[in-house]
């Protein structure tokens, strides 16, 4: 990494435009799912905007032409909850999905003449996949099956005290955000058009299913699915293939790794897909692999790339432009998109890259598009034509086109400050990447208070995206310091694996709250020898997640820092592991069960170390979070009570892990304005 060349820069002073305030996280619209038609001349997508109002999201479908540029955007569908653009194949038709009131109705919608949309199923419950077949009969979907007994139906839900008690035989028997899944199972269903909308299953039983990718045959679907013995100790699942006409399933792996989003090639010979080839040893790269469909040979095509190939959050399978697959890459704090050959040996190359993430993307005819943003733009869509060389060993793109410009509303009403990189040189000599936004209207030879920011995961990255919480900080006259440190995503496999507990048999590590530590620290200090507004007597940390872990954990072990916020934390390992929604995600830091040894989990626990947290603490939690579930918060506010110390705790009802992403707008303005006045008043 180059570090920059003149660390010690300044805004100069500028008031024309008001900065980043809680109430205008009703301006980040968001983009999202852009689907391109078979003659590439269409591309729909979804547009999400939070409403403050009526305190919720509302979602569109809009409809481009990736020859016009933005200029031709414009809404084609309205509605509150509209989700899943899919063209029919010979791209006269969209399919959609709405959901309203725990029920999914599916539309299709002429776009070629003037019509209305179609009803063609109803589901109870939420589909989160819709795919149409390849000779445009019918549509499959994933969704959730409830138990009416148990459940009731969407129109006429049973109250929580009428239902049976739940009775479960599952290690993982909730999810974080969905809630009961061990009595919900995600099914496969297809809905045939030709016979007025009528649905079957085609894959059942108690077993999640998910990924779906249709045969370019039409006869069958792949798809994910764990349907093993054991497949909770050894988080392992298998692709699958479903005939649609008689059922019969087939495996095609060996049930030794975790896979994902599968994607059949355009003349049905091969399958591209990821994979974790140690599911219970975190954190690992996705690799990218292709597999020929009848011997059922697999070859990984990303070895050579030592980056994960299948971004956090994304559900982005191998996108095919003949025998091309193009694919997402984390890669020192952006998302860049790679393309690799299934035909030959030739290792992956860059093909669109730059400052920036790149979150969706899609490809029809020879046109790409993708949804791409920036510190200071929205996620904005773009296009470009592409062309595959005569040694289909490689594509070549043409100039990018706009195909919206939506951060122009934004930045009519807020001024965005754009991040600083710099190098951090941590306690045993590694190069740290950081970033640094000063405050906003910060004037020459002033210093301010200043908050470091620590991500979730571990194995997330921070990076080159619009990020509210940043701009927030900075128009509130805070300056703002984040980082990548060791655990992190982005980076070399070992990197990310550096934080693995010592007990490990393969790859052991530090541990959190070690060499990490070391990293964040240093990021400050290299702010404070560097960044002249950054005033080291008035220091806080925040973060959330693993990040809200690191702040408990760095306030108990040093005394920098002059106020905190953790959020939504994990604070004690050895209860996290069997209280969380991913039991065994712990373990496969730490490499040894709490149940033959909870030593190692207390040791590098923050509770462990609670009479050493002197300063001032708020905790932020969700009442209903069952990814670091809420007796994580309750453990450190009760402890910090009893010992006299100033901590205030702050639970949001009806809220989950992501409530700084996701929740409700009104709860997350709320948020935002008690981490300012929070700092405010302590620093």
């Amino acid at each position: 990494m180059e570090a920059i060349k003149d660390t010690k820069q300044i805004r100069e002073t500028k008031l024309s435009k008001k900065g980043f305030h809680p109430n205008d996280i009703e301006l980040l619209r968001r983009v999202s799912d852009p689907q391109i038609n078979s003659d590439g001349h269409a591309v729909a997508f979804v547009v999400v905007d939070p409403d403050l109002k009526s305190n919720s999201y509302k979602t569109s479908i809009w409809i481009v032409n990736p020859e016009l540029g933005d200029s031709s955007a414009r809404k084609l569908l309205s509605g509150d909850s509209l989700s899943l653009p899919s063209w029919s194949p010979d791209g006269s038709c969209l399919a959609f999905v709405e959901y309203v009131d725990g029920a999914s109705k599916i539309y299709t919608y002429p776009t070629k003449e003037t019509g209305e949309r179609i009803l063609v199923g109803e589901h109870d419950g939420k589909v989160t996949e819709l795919r149409w077949s390849p000779d445009g009969s019918c549509l499959a979907f994933v969704a959730r099956r409830s138990d009416p007994s148990q459940y009731g139906s969407a129109k006429e839900p049973l109250a929580a005290k009428d239902m049976p008690a739940r009775r479960m035989d599952t290690l993982r028997y909730r999810l974080n955000a969905v809630g009961w899944t061990f009595d919900r199972p995600s099914h496969v269903f297809v809905a045939d058009l030709k016979v007025g909308g009528d649905i079957r299953t085609v894959v059942s039983g108690r077993f999640d299913a998910q990924g779906i990718s249709w045969s370019p045959d039409g006869r069958h679907l792949c798809f994910v699915s764990a349907r093993h013995e054991g497949r909770d100790i050894d988080l392992c699942n298998d692709l699958w293939t479903v005939s649609i006409y008689d059922g019969e399933l087939t495996r095609l792996t060996k049930t030794d790794k975790a896979y994902a989003l599968p994607s059949w090639s355009p003349d049905g010979s091969k399958m591209a897909y990821f994979f974790n080839p140690t599911p219970t040893e975190s954190p690992r790269h996705m690799r990218l692999a292709v597999m020929n469909v009848s011997s059922l040979q697999e070859r990984i095509i990303s070895a050579a790339l030592d980056r994960n190939c299948s971004p956090f959050g994304s559900s982005r399978a191998p996108l095919w432009c003949d025998d091309m697959v193009v694919f997402g890459v984390e890669d020192y704090g952006n998302i860049s998109l790679y393309q690799a050959s299934t035909a030959s040996n030739l290792e992956p190359t860059l093909l669109l890259g730059g400052d920036r993430w790149i979150s969706d993307w899609h490809a029809s005819h020879d046109r790409l598009v993708y949804v791409s943003t920036t510190p200071v733009t929205l996620e904005e869509l773009w296009s470009c034509s592409y062309l595959l060389l005569d040694t289909k060993a490689r594509i070549e793109v043409s100039p990018e086109l706009p195909l919206t410009n939506f951060s122009k509303y934004l930045l009519r009403e807020v001024d965005l400050i754009a991040p600083t990189r710099y190098l951090a040189i941590s306690k045993d000599g590694t190069e740290v990447e950081c970033w640094a936004i000063p405050p906003k209207d910060a004037v020459q030879n002033e210093t301010y208070p200043t908050i470091l920011n620590v991500h979730g995961g571990p194995f997330t990255q921070y990076g080159n995206h619009i990020f509210d919480e940043f701009q927030l900080q900075s128009s509130a006259g805070f300056g703002v310091l984040y980082c990548n440190p060791r655990g992190s995503s982005g980076y070399s496999e070992d990197w990310g694996r550096s934080i693995r507990w010592p007990e490990c048999k393969d790859d052991p590590g530090s541990g959190w709250g070690e060499v990490d530590f070391d990293d964040v620290l240093a990021c400050v200090e290299s702010a404070v020898e560097n960044f002249d507004w950054v005033d080291a007597k008035r220091l806080g940390i925040a973060g959330g997640s693993y990040g809200g872990y690191m702040t408990s954990w760095v306030i108990s072990h040093s005394d920098l820092f002059k106020a905190a916020c953790s959020e939504r934390a994990c604070n004690n390992l050895l209860t996290m592991e069997h209280s969380a929604d991913i039991s065994g995600f712990v373990k496969s830091y730490v490499g040894v069960s709490y149940l033959d040894n909870p030593e190692p989990y207390l040791r590098n626990s923050p509770v462990t170390y609670i009479k050493n947290i002197s300063t001032p603490l708020l905790i932020l939690h969700s009442e209903e979070d069952l990814r670091c579930p809420i007796n994580q918060a309750e453990e450190l506010y009760v402890g910090l009570k009893l010992l006299a110390r100033d901590v205030e705790m702050v639970r949001f009802p009806g809220e989950n892990h992501e409530l700084s992403r996701s929740g409700s707008p009104k709860h997350r303005v709320e948020r935002a304005k008690l981490f300012i006045s929070w700092f405010r008043e302590h620093l």
